[in-house]
């Protein structure tokens, strides 16, 4: 039964306690209006099914058409569970991970992505949603123009095995060049083996999209999230002094394609526009959350005690 509340994000199905039909049925046999919803709203909550775990997700994964995703070549530290089902982050619980479109930076990326709760957090660790249809509507002229034009480039160091940062190897999962070497010809990213083994990633990409579906312009990048400014004020100013000669040597960076310094107080307009737009989503044990990725970014707040989500992505 969807929330009456249309306005609402996420929008919320509840299980009703005379449907007998699990999740799977419900969305092979609801399938146009769940899509018309994503499309509308953005994000949808299943809550009351009892998606807890990776079997169960995947099960609800596959009732959507498309095929499911690797995260090969992802930027988030993640570890698969089964099949197509990762951990959805690894990053330390006590940050705040920014808004995004999950591999907006990349050369394709996915249309929905799936998120399940298998254990809930006591403090903290709620989903971070926002419309990227309002952020974009709401960023000043000046600001687009600049992006719309010079798109982002991302630049990655990943470590070959040991340091700062994640490795190429778990990034790309696999210990063989010659495979990263190809998945990155065939996805227009440059790369160049440094020392000790350690890999760097460029990729030119577009800031903005529209919807396949409606048309709709949206924000759709992660320039904010790349750039070192990203940081608490401490770690920012602590990177800025270590690689001050070298900024494009940082684990990861961002400024526009043409190389040129994206200035700071855009950075703080993406980010405050963002914060404008931002809803908090509690989790329950078993709640399932689909997001249209490209009119809907996610991120997380920080955390206390156990928390489990697990991803996956069509």
């Amino acid at each position: 039964m969807l929330s009456e509340k249309e306005e609402n994000m996420p929008f919320i199905w509840y299980k009703k306690e005379d449907d007998k039909r699990s999740l799977q049925e419900i969305i092979k046999e609801e399938m146009d209006v769940i899509i018309k919803f994503t499309h509308t709203n953005g994000a949808i909550l299943f809550r009351g099914f009892n998606v807890d775990n990776e079997i169960s997700l995947e099960e609800c994964t596959s009732s959507f058409p498309g095929n499911g995703l690797d995260y090969v070549g992802g930027n988030s530290p993640r570890t698969k569970l089964h099949n197509k089902v990762y951990t959805s982050t690894e990053y330390p619980p006590n940050l705040f991970i920014s808004l995004h479109n999950e591999l907006s930076y990349a050369s394709s990326w996915p249309k929905f992505i799936f998120f399940c709760c298998s254990v809930p957090s006591h403090t903290g660790g709620s989903t971070v949603i926002a419309d990227s249809r309002k952020i974009y509507n709401d960023l000043s002229e000046e600001l687009l123009n600049e992006f719309k034009t010079k798109g982002v480039r991302y630049i990655r160091n990943l470590n070959g095995g040991a340091g700062a940062g994640v490795s190429w190897q778990k990034t790309f999962e696999t210990d063989n060049k010659y495979e990263v070497e190809e998945h990155c010809r065939l996805n227009q990213i440059d790369i160049k083996w440094r020392s000790n083994n350690s890999l760097q990633l460029i990729e030119n990409r577009q800031a903005i999209v529209q919807h396949d579906i409606s048309s709709e312009w949206v924000w759709f990048n992660q320039a904010d999230q790349f750039h070192p400014s990203t940081n608490p004020p401490q770690i920012y100013e602590a990177l800025m002094d270590c690689y001050e000669d070298d900024v494009l040597s940082m684990p990861q960076y961002a400024c526009f394609g043409d190389g040129s310094f994206i200035p700071l107080e855009y950075l703080d307009e993406i980010r405050e526009v963002t914060r404008k737009h931002s809803v908090y989503f509690t989790w329950n044990k078993g709640d399932l959350l689909v997001l249209d990725n490209v009119l809907t970014a996610h991120g997380r707040e920080p955390f206390q005690g156990e928390r489990k989500i697990l991803v996956s992505m069509l």
